[in-house]
């Protein structure tokens, strides 16, 4: 039974209460606007609205009792395993700091500081940009103990640095960034977007009037028939402005995603947005605003390309089992104990759904893009010629 087969839970009285309020913050916002938003704008509403947005608000997002588990939930291995690539990335570019974006639980953090601890090569800042207070004090949890023992220290950002010398690292970042629904109709272009109608929300469609976005889907979309995907301009210029503060050093980027033949490939004429909630995928994104996480997949040739308009190179594309394979991740999971015992058949069964190809193996990538030409990846197989 696929996630998206199975039957999705209620929520709770309260849980309701606070998505009530969302839909009203989003029907205030749709009034405002002459009763359309587009789809990006409603996404930014229902994650990132102060106080009320699913990023902001409050509800646990992570592990068991959230909505999805990330590769550093799962189990340390991760965050030991990539500890060896930003070990390299920090000796090649004779750099001590880590910047990362929203950090989560601080699970990776913590793994990562644990590992370069261990291996005598703990950085001299962590510099984590969260804009969660409620994920901002799990992270003062997680971390507190491991960065106190490698005298590392801990900063939490409102904004990015104006200038970066080291390893930033955007684990499952990109996909939140709130895309643009754009499609082709008999040769016209629309964009999608939400109205209020018969007294709640409605999925509708409108004419697309910016020029810029019907310049990217008309120059990446199949040349032929209706199709309907997301073009992400945000996310590339969050990873431009990343890239031009990069003085020295690298950017990591962890994400679910393709290439571009891949991601605007004739069969994919239906995007890649979903939602999740309480660990079940989803396809309506009007489904408890404020209380399901929405994402989309990442253009990872866009990023790339990003990145290169920014002086950054590419360093490194692979599968997240490539990479992690090339880091060692096996060699750890061979030192966790005796395979009997049950701690190792735990992080077997985690390192398993990180490799898989059926899981997250191959559907997560990671990219590396650097500064200078001293940064190499370790992946097994690299596959940049894809990108």
């Amino acid at each position: 039974m696929s996630s998206f087969d199975s039957p999705l839970p209620f929520p709770d009285d309260a849980a309701q209460a606070h998505s009530t309020r969302v839909v009203a913050r989003v029907r205030d916002a749709i009034a405002n606007a002459g009763g359309f938003i587009p789809l990006s704008r409603y996404m930014e509403l229902v994650l990132y609205a102060p106080g009320l947005g699913y990023y902001v608000a409050g509800a646990r997002k992570f592990g068991a009792a959230g909505d999805f588990v990330t590769g550093p939930e799962l189990t340390p291995l991760y965050g030991a395993a990539l500890a060896r690539q930003i070990a390299a990335t920090l000796d090649a570019t004779s750099t001590t700091d880590i910047v990362e974006l929203g950090a989560g639980s601080g699970a990776f953090a913590a793994s990562v500081l644990h590992e370069l601890a261990q291996r005598g090569a703990a950085p001299s800042r962590y510099r984590i940009l969260e804009v969660s207070a409620e994920l901002r004090n799990r992270q003062r949890e997680s971390i507190a103990t491991v960065a106190a023992a490698a005298s590392v220290e801990i900063d939490w950002l409102d904004r990015l640095p104006s200038t970066i010398d080291g390893v930033v690292v955007m684990n499952e970042v990109l996909d939140a960034v709130p895309p643009h629904v754009v499609a082709r109709r008999n040769g016209a272009w629309l964009e999608r977007g939400v109205v209020w109608r018969d007294g709640a929300l409605a999925i509708d469609e409108r004419p697309l009037a910016d020029a810029r976005n019907r310049a990217i889907a008309d120059a990446r979309f199949p040349r032929d028939g209706d199709y309907l995907s997301e073009v992400n301009p945000a996310a590339e210029a969050l990873v431009g402005t990343i890239g031009r503060r990069i003085g020295s050093g690298a950017l990591l980027i962890v994400d679910y995603g393709f290439p571009r033949r891949e991601y605007y490939h004739p069969q994919r004429h239906e995007g890649t947005l979903i939602g999740h909630y309480r660990h079940r995928a989803h396809a309506d994104p009007l489904l408890w605003p404020g209380l399901s996480d929405l994402t989309a997949h990442v253009d990872f040739t866009a990023i790339a390309e990003a990145a290169e308009r920014a002086g950054l190179r590419v360093a490194g594309f692979a599968t997240q089992a490539s990479l992690l394979i090339g880091c060692g991740i096996l060699d750890k999971l061979a030192n966790v104990g005796a395979t009997d015992s049950i701690d190792y058949l735990r992080a077997a069964s985690a390192v398993q759904t990180l490799l898989s190809p059926s899981e997250m193996g191959e559907l997560f990538k990671m990219l590396l893009v650097a500064r200078g030409d001293d940064v190499r990846s370790l992946a097994s197989t690299d596959m940049s010629d894809r990108l």
